[in-house]
């Protein structure tokens, strides 16, 4: 149960940091730069925040460095990531089911879920650290 807690604590942190850099990349730097390039300078920052907040939180709520806790970590923490995604761009953006799936597959798309899925991947990157 600690690391399924854990999972909601890390996604929460890391959804509200991504919001703020998020409304950044797309107000300020994608009109400048494009969206790859947005989406690569954002990217470092968001893996690193992920890494210090997760070691952060397996410390704090004591999530057991064994692979099925750190899976469910990170697991538990990506669902509801992509959920938040998915509602965000139906809801917050007005766009249909169709369209928020095919931007996964754009360039930009591509890039940021490739993050997403090391942000899961991370919890049990760092018990094989160990």
């Amino acid at each position: 149960m600690r690391a399924a807690a854990a999972g909601a604590a890390y996604f929460l942190v890391l959804f509200l940091l991504g919001f703020v850099l998020g409304a950044i990349r797309v107000l300020v730097i994608a009109p400048r730069l494009g969206d790859v390039a947005a989406v690569l300078l954002e990217l470092p920052v968001m893996l690193a925040a992920s890494w210090l907040v997760c070691r952060t939180l397996i410390r704090r709520m004591g999530v057991a460095a064994d692979s099925t806790s750190r899976l469910l970590m990170g697991f538990t923490g990506f669902a509801l990531l992509m959920l938040a995604e998915l509602a965000l761009g139906l809801f917050g953006f007005g766009r249909s089911l169709a369209t928020q799936l095919a931007a996964w597959t754009e360039p930009a798309g591509l890039i940021g879920l490739a993050g997403q899925i090391a942000f899961g991947a991370i919890p049990l990157l760092q018990a094989r650290r160990r």
